[in-house]
């Protein structure tokens, strides 16, 4: 586990955009992992600023989203799908039939979830996942006490969870209370992992991710046990961390080879 500590995210989303930018011009046929919520704009705009300038090129990309909420149509405005293309794929090069997102409107749950897993593992797996992380340690929708082997499946929110996501929508009620999301399981199965925490409010959660006991009471702590994931925080969600200034240094050595 490598963590990059930045002044700011603006700063952090650089550093993590020149990590995929690497990945897709050395494989153009990349397959990459995709999250959403406020925390991956900052890298998203990163990455188009990267393709409009002809830097990088996502024609051969292929993308596979987290999670999608259970009852939305893509055509809602708080939708994922909605979310990635007015964020992302409407502004790059990525041809759409190639970026996937769970069916919100899936009669059945267990089938969509199954024929995505079985999609991802045809495609040959994740190459690059991007996380967030939220303020209790989750990832994707795997609220704390998710078991670290799960699967794509369909989850209930915590109250937490809606509470967070309520700035969002127009009223709490509003929030839809299950989602269909990859399993911690399914995330540990990319190849690498890129996290995003940003402000104060994500500190505790990435003191516990990073230097915590493995919990499913803090689902991103499995990273813990991944061959390759990376953090990259603001100082603001690393100041928690007692042993920052050896991350920063080390983190920056370990960057600077792979950019290199």
């Amino acid at each position: 586990m490598e963590i990059i500590v930045c002044k700011t995210k603006e700063e952090a989303s650089r550093k993590a955009a020149a990590l995929v930018a690497a990945l897709v011009k050395k494989n153009p046929k990349a397959v990459l992992g995709l999250a959403t919520g406020s925390t991956p704009i900052p890298l998203y705009k990163e990455l188009i600023a990267l393709n409009k300038a002809k830097k990088i090129s996502f024609k051969q990309v292929r993308s596979w989203n987290l999670d999608e909420y259970w009852g939305l149509p893509p055509t809602h405005d708080q939708s994922y799908r909605y979310f990635m293309d007015t964020n992302l794929f409407d502004h790059v090069d990525i041809a759409k039939k190639s970026t996937h997102v769970l069916n919100g409107l899936a009669k059945d749950a267990a089938k969509e979830c199954a024929a995505y897993e079985k999609a991802i593992k045809a495609a040959g797996g994740i190459d690059l996942q991007v996380l967030g992380i939220g303020s209790d340690g989750h990832i994707a929708f795997n609220e704390p006490g998710s078991s670290l082997a799960s699967r794509t499946r369909l989850v209930s929110l915590t109250p937490q969870t809606v509470k967070d996501n309520s700035r969002f929508f127009k009223k709490a009620a509003d929030v839809p209370r299950y989602a269909l999301s990859m399993g911690v399981g399914s995330i540990m199965e990319a190849k690498r992992v890129v996290l995003l925490a940003f402000g104060a409010n994500k500190a505790a959660a990435v003191a516990g991710a990073v230097e915590g006991g493995v919990s499913q009471f803090c689902t991103a702590s499995a990273l813990q046990m991944h061959p390759d994931a990376w953090f990259f925080c603001d100082a603001a969600a690393a100041a928690k961390l007692k042993l920052r200034k050896y991350y920063t240094v080390r983190g920056e050595e370990a960057l600077a080879r792979e950019l290199a």
